[in-house]
């Protein structure tokens, strides 16, 4: 949302809805570190604003883009915070801001949107899994060109259980259907981790082992079949690039 006389040099918003496991955290790492990794971004090209922590959220004539990330909350708490950061993300999206929101992200637009969200009946899903794009996918700006399936890092017990009403449906699997949507042209919801590296994923599912094993999962098994997904990451590279055009046709 700059102007044309404004520098190049695009800035986006991470909202932070919570943080990592604690083991990774110990290492000094989070999510905003892992998209700013991710996106190639220097660190004055990102504002973290942590919500969940009443932060306040910036004027959106300072930032050219947005991210949400996922979060150890469940949005049916619905902690007060959610209505602040759903009132600003409903202001950006209606401006035309470009937006990606990621697992609680992707989970809390499409409650702002008016979809449903509450624990998926098939438990958790944590992993490397593979998803599928659906046919609106192929003509989607951020889809276009990616393969009809490829494998993704997940780590969630709560979905998108409806989608709202105006969502574009892009990628689903056998565990959660409404794996990623849009919403308009500019606002994209996803499930996955695309910030997640193989050795983050392990991480997690070495944090939940008790819980895991408990639910009924094998640990071991699933730490098995862990595998980098670089067609995955490769996501947010092509968000920056969507967020580049939007800036330099403001």
């Amino acid at each position: 949302m700059h102007s044309r006389n404004d520098p190049p040099a695009i800035r986006i918003l991470v909202i932070k809805t919570g943080t990592t496991v604690k083991s990774l955290l110990a290492r000094g790492e989070d999510f905003e570190l892992w998209f700013r990794d991710g996106m190639e971004l220097k660190q004055s090209q990102v504002a973290v604003c942590n919500v969940y922590l009443d932060e306040p959220l910036p004027d959106l004539g300072t930032i050219d883009g947005i991210v949400i990330t996922g979060s150890p909350a469940f949005l049916t708490d619905l902690a007060p915070w959610n209505f602040v950061a759903a009132d600003y993300l409903r202001q950006a999206h209606k401006y035309g801001m470009p937006i990606l929101g990621i697992c609680y992200g992707h989970q809390l637009l499409a409650w702002a949107f008016g979809g449903r969200v509450d624990f998926n009946p098939r438990g958790r899903e944590i992993g490397s899994v593979d998803i599928d794009l659906s046919e609106a996918a192929e003509t989607d700006t951020l889809f276009s060109g990616y393969p009809s399936e490829f494998c993704v890092q997940v780590s969630h017990l709560q979905s998108v259980i409806e989608l709202p009403e105006s969502a574009t449906l892009l990628a689903s699997n056998d565990y959660d259907h409404n794996h990623g949507f849009r919403l308009g042209e500019r606002t994209w919801c996803l499930q996955f981790h695309p910030e997640f590296t193989a050795e983050i994923t392990r991480a997690y599912i070495r944090e939940r082992a008790t819980e895991i094993a408990a639910e009924g999962l094998d640990p071991q098994a699933l730490l098995t079949r862990v595998q980098e997904t670089e067609t995955a990451a490769s996501l947010l590279q092509r968000f920056v690039s969507i967020v580049e055009q939007n800036s330099r046709s403001a």
